[in-house]
């Protein structure tokens, strides 16, 4: 693991590796945000944390450059803990097991957290580097913007001092991203009165895993299987076909990440558990077809379990079902303009029914703010139908591309001088905070870049190496052509 701090840049490596073994799950980032404290104390730059629980560093400018714009560098310093069936990492303990793997950094049984230490690794070594050419440079590193951007939108007005932003937050090397969607989570529950199940009955657990998740935003046009949605249409037929009852169900475990298992017990005649595995049989063999071209590993397991006391009424059961059923997932529509990018999307990301209570929970985004009020009357639309209570909360609007941004052509300039070619100018579906922070700071031209990462917000994260040291040179040229005020 050590090794990867010999990796060229070893002023980012060295900083990243130092990242991962800091405890930084969202909700949990009280040791993140002391190590990133005693870095800059060590560091010689002035520190604080705000009443957003994020992190603000100030660099002062280099001897001659007082007269440049002033740049804020941007990354936030949580990661989503998503882990392997078979890992017993404690994200809140234990320190992520890094490895490198060809051309490629990666984590143990873990999502690795590249998204986004790579991005806070890169503000480090330019925050300690004495050596480095630039104007007046801040730096904002936010707290849980996996779980619904709470930093950015707790950001005080007046803090930042900067005419710049730099988002190191995307993830794609050599694209920059010039807008992306809004989002919003939308939140359906329904409390209900268990009744005793029959105590004749059996029960199993039926397992749905393997999928491959992923990033709601980055990979919702790629089709992947979504472990809620496939796993209601055996749970609807094994209740029409073999007299199952529904007692509980837990699928998902991160609204911005595509939910790769979901697990449900089902009581049902003992007679009919023979008939409920061969079901269980035929649906794997459809879903396997379904998704050849896009996911590999599926499994759906079926396993004889203590029969709970208790399960979900037949009627709410039936609501419950034909809710999951018809709740939209996935892209609703592409952007005219830019029709290789999704506009609407929704990600029914996770489900938690049982002891009485039950909770549907979804990530909505849009880079149209009427069609994401669109989306979330969908949703609202079919969750009342079934009785449920919908709530909304974290909304946060679009990042407006701005084509003619002044930082954005530096950027091109320095990226083909650099490398002999043209960048790539990007709209994401993903949500980046740079819609947040500008809806406080609107003077601000924004840009966000990065190295490039596969599969965020899974196990099979992965940061591509050879793209970390460019990044790193593009960064260091444009803090030193920052033109004047």
């Amino acid at each position: 693991m050590s090794e990867i701090k010999n990796l060229n840049p070893q002023c980012v490596w060295k900083n990243f590796y130092a990242l991962t073994q800091v405890p930084r799950p969202s909700g949990h980032l009280e040791k993140i945000q002391q190590f990133l404290l005693d870095f800059a104390k060590q560091a010689g730059v002035e520190a604080f944390k705000d009443t957003g629980d994020n992190i603000v560093m100030r660099k002062p400018a280099s001897p001659g450059m007082e007269n440049r714009k002033g740049v804020i560098l941007q990354a936030h310093m949580d990661m989503v803990p998503q882990k392997t069936p078979d890992s017993t990492h404690n994200f809140e303990t234990d320190p992520i097991q890094p490895w490198i793997d060809g051309e490629w950094v990666k984590a143990k049984g873990t999502t690795l957290g590249a998204d986004n230490g790579l991005g806070v690794a890169a503000i480090m070594a330019i925050m300690e580097d004495k050596t480095l050419v630039h104007g007046p440079i801040n730096a904002l590193i936010t707290a849980d913007e996996e779980t619904g951007m709470f930093g950015a939108n707790a950001l005080p007005e007046g803090e930042l001092e900067g005419d710049i932003l730099l988002n190191l937050d995307s993830e794609h090397w050599g694209k920059f991203v010039i807008g992306s969607a809004g989002g919003i989570d939308i939140t359906a529950t329904l409390d209900y009165q268990e009744v005793e199940t029959d105590p004749e009955d059996a029960a199993v657990r039926v397992t749905l895993k393997g999928l491959r998740g992923g990033h709601s935003g980055l990979e919702i046009h790629e089709g992947r299987g979504n472990a809620n949605k496939l796993m209601v249409r055996f749970v609807r037929e094994a209740i029409e076909e073999t007299e199952a009852r529904l007692a509980s169900w837990q699928g998902g475990n991160m609204r911005n990440a595509i939910p790769f298992k979901a697990e449900v017990v089902l009581t049902l005649p003992k007679e009919n558990i023979p008939a409920l595995k061969e079901l269980a049989a035929d649906w794997l063999e459809d879903f396997q077809d379904e998704y050849k071209q896009i996911e590999s590993g599926i499994e759906l397991t079926v396993e004889e379990v203590k029969t709970p006391q208790k399960e979900v009424p037949v009627e709410i059961q039936d609501n419950l079902v034909n809710a999951i059923y018809a709740c939209h997932d996935g892209v609703i529509r592409m952007i005219p303009s830019y029709p290789t990018v999704v506009e609407t999307s929704s990600n029914l990301a996770i489900i938690n029914i049982g002891d009485g209570k039950a909770a549907l929970k979804i990530l909505a985004r849009s880079s149209r703010e009427d069609m994401k009020d669109y989306i979330v009357k969908t949703l609202e639309s079919c969750f009342n139908m079934a009785g449920m209570k919908v709530v909304t909360a974290g909304s946060y609007g679009g990042w407006d591309p701005n084509p003619d941004s002044e930082i954005l052509h530096l950027l091109l300039k320095e990226y083909k001088e650099l490398f002999g070619k043209e960048g790539i100018i990007q709209v994401d579906h993903a949500g980046l905070e740079c819609s947040v922070i500008l809806g406080k700071y609107p003077h601000l031209d924004v840009v966000s870049l990065g190295p490039t990462m596969k599969s965020p917000h899974t196990t099979t994260e992965r940061a591509l190496i050879e793209t970390v040291a460019p990044f790193w040179e593009l960064l260091k040229k444009t803090l030193a052509d920052i033109p004047t005020k």
